[in-house]
């Protein structure tokens, strides 16, 4: 019975690894690309390590892979938010097809500090110089 289950979450962390793959090379723009690289890919290999407890039975292999899966859990999402939040500092542009940016307005360049939302909306230096230049 744990060959099988073994097996299974082998395939389904499979899966996932490829559709974080597939989503690392067709998503549009970086931002998409880390939350596919991130979510899906910490998943698979969640459930990669979750078949080699189950395929070895020992409880060394049992423990590594749980530390490893802690480890994946709570450093892969904090590292994607800090490189998120670094390439949209740096202005890497958003796709096009963008519907919502939430942080527009928010960020003070000048200060590197974000504003909360009660604060009052800052201007982007793109928007000073076309309203200057108007």
């Amino acid at each position: 019975m744990a060959a099988y289950l073994s097996a299974a979450f082998m395939l389904i962390g499979a899966a996932f690894m490829l559709i974080a793959a597939l989503g690392v090379v067709r998503f549009p723009d970086l931002f998409m690309r880390l939350h596919a690289s991130t979510k899906s890919a910490t998943l698979g290999v969640g459930c990669l390590m979750v078949a080699a407890a189950l395929q070895f039975e020992s409880l060394a292999i049992t423990t590594r892979a749980l530390a490893v899966v802690v480890f994946l859990f709570l450093t892969a999402p904090v590292g994607a938010h800090v490189l998120g939040r670094a390439a949209y500092f740096s202005r890497i542009p958003l796709w096009d097809g963008t519907l919502s940016d939430d942080l527009r307005g928010h960020y003070d360049a000048s200060t590197h500090a974000l504003a909360g939302p009660e604060a009052p909306r800052v201007p982007l230096p793109e928007e000073v110089d076309e309203e200057q230049g108007a």
